[in-house]
């Protein structure tokens, strides 16, 4: 095992890992931005080297100042958490120049991986199932009109360098293409410095599917299940669980079976999800490959009682694999939700502030991964992620309940913060939801709907001035 990790990364994801770390005895050195000069990583950690501003171009994402940073702290390896540069092949190849172990694939997997034209090629060949559309990116709009005319509307087009719900477009007809085509081609360069695009057919009633797998340098690999992502916004998630539910037992199965198939395939190596669109006939078709630790870890951290980031490390230290697949036990429901500085009644508009009051919940089987507190600056630099609020139970009704109360004690207050909970909350009162047969247009049929009205209850006659934060924190 490592005597040193660099956690290149900040937030709850700096965190976790710092915590994995400590628990198997790792030192422990985090970098950090001058905007994060008093978190809760920076207080925690071994070490802490202050490696720029607040702005993540100058600070996070600049990869001389980390590995500079490795160099100082004597760090054997960084461990990239994730976003960032966490799926970045060049970084990866940097530390490998370095002396330093990256926590993630090795830098040619994560190459051709993280091109999503190219994992669709490599998938393919691996025999996994693809949608309908291009394998290779399309050159001209000309040619990207061939490819939709050939497997019909809506398709999407995406950037196939694209990442974290960035670089996608849908295009509902024929006249709406060559505007698209040309505006996601702009947004990816400008965005990825890479404007190539590829088309696929758009699933209007899909289901987003996950699997987990971990895979050693020895050829070894497990997959451990599945995770529900579909109540998304323009392709960001805001509420996952695990197992998926609603599926056949021999659905999961198969896809699960299938993604660790294409993981061991193309020589993946660490921890990383496979993501797939299941259509209303119940087929699955490959979608991207994740080489990183996802924001959802959790749910599959709950149900497997296994720590993927204690498997991270080990793995990249060497050390085989050390579960085998008939080991994997999944048991019970685990549901998590993201608590984003966002307000849901203006578009999810990130909304910075200080945090006054700061209290998350607690009881059996809850689990909160945060970095804030009480006094917390919530800044505009960053991405809006505060929290994520995490609960099992035996079954997917009392899982569900288990988190309706959570959120309930949530208590989250600061001049102009608003948060995601209410807007939760009507996902988890939805019928469909709660019968588990929803898809990635839930959140765009809440969104038209009108929302619901904050629920008054009376207040006796002996109650004292009304809280003027009362109905943030409780408004449903």
């Amino acid at each position: 095992m490592f005597e040193t990790v660099l956690i290149a990364n900040r937030g709850e994801i700096a965190l976790r890992v710092l915590r994995a770390c400590k628990e198997l005895g790792v030192r422990t050195a985090v970098v950090y931005s001058a905007a994060d000069a008093d978190s809760a990583a920076v207080r925690l950690a071994d070490q802490a080297v202050r490696i720029g501003p607040a702005s993540s171009r100058r600070s996070y994402l600049n990869a001389a100042a980390v590995v500079e940073a490795a160099r100082q702290v004597g760090a054997q390896a960084v461990h990239p958490g994730y976003g960032f540069l966490s799926e970045d092949a060049d970084f990866a190849e940097i530390c490998a120049d370095n002396g330093l172990t990256f926590i993630g694939p090795p830098p040619a997997v994560m190459a051709a991986l993280a091109d999503k034209s190219s994992a669709r090629a490599l998938m393919s060949r691996a025999g996994l199932p693809l949608s309908p559309g291009s394998v290779a990116p399309v050159p001209t709009a000309a040619a990207a009109a061939e490819v939709a005319d050939a497997v019909g509307y809506p398709v999407i087009v995406k950037a196939a360098a694209g990442g974290g719900g960035r670089g996608m477009t849908v295009v509902r007809s024929p006249g709406e293409l060559r505007r698209a085509y040309t505006r996601t081609r702009a947004a990816a360069q400008a965005a990825f410095g890479d404007d190539r695009v590829y088309v696929e057919r758009y699933l209007t009633e899909a289901r987003h599917v996950e699997v987990q797998v971990l895979c050693d340098a020895h050829g070894n690999g497990v997959h451990l299940g599945t995770r529900d992502c579909s109540v998304q916004r323009r392709h960001q998630k805001l509420v996952e669980e695990a197992p998926a539910p609603a599926l056949p037992a021999a659905v999961l199965d198969t896809i699960a079976e299938t993604a660790l198939r294409g993981a061991l395939e193309v020589g993946f190596v660490g921890a990383g999800t496979l993501e797939f669109l299941v259509d209303a006939e119940e087929k699955f078709h490959f979608l991207e490959i994740n080489c990183r630790i996802q924001v959802e870890h959790p749910v599959t951290e709950m149900v497997t009682g296994i720590d993927l980031v204690h498997e991270q490390l080990h793995i990249a230290a060497g050390v085989p694999l050390r579960w085998r697949q008939q080991e994997i036990r999944l048991h019970g429901v685990a549901v998590e939700c993201r608590v984003n500085t966002e307000d849901p009644g203006r578009g999810f508009a990130p909304t910075p502030g200080r945090l006054e009051r700061f209290t998350p919940p607690g009881g059996p089987f809850t689990r909160v991964d945060t970095h804030a507190s009480a006094g917390y600056l919530v800044g505009p630099w960053y991405d809006s992620l505060l929290a994520k609020v995490i609960v099992w139970a035996p079954d997917r009704e009392l899982a569900l309940n288990r988190l309706e109360r959570a959120l309930d004690e949530f208590d989250i207050a600061g001049p102009g913060v608003h948060t995601t909970i209410p807007f939760v909350r009507r996902v988890l009162d939805d019928a469909a939801f709660r019968k588990g047969r929803y898809t990635t247009g839930l959140v765009d049929r809440l969104l038209a709907a009108p929302a619901p009205g904050p629920t008054v209850t009376p207040a006796p006659r002996t109650a004292p001035a009304a809280d003027p934060d009362a109905t943030h924190r409780r408004t449903r």
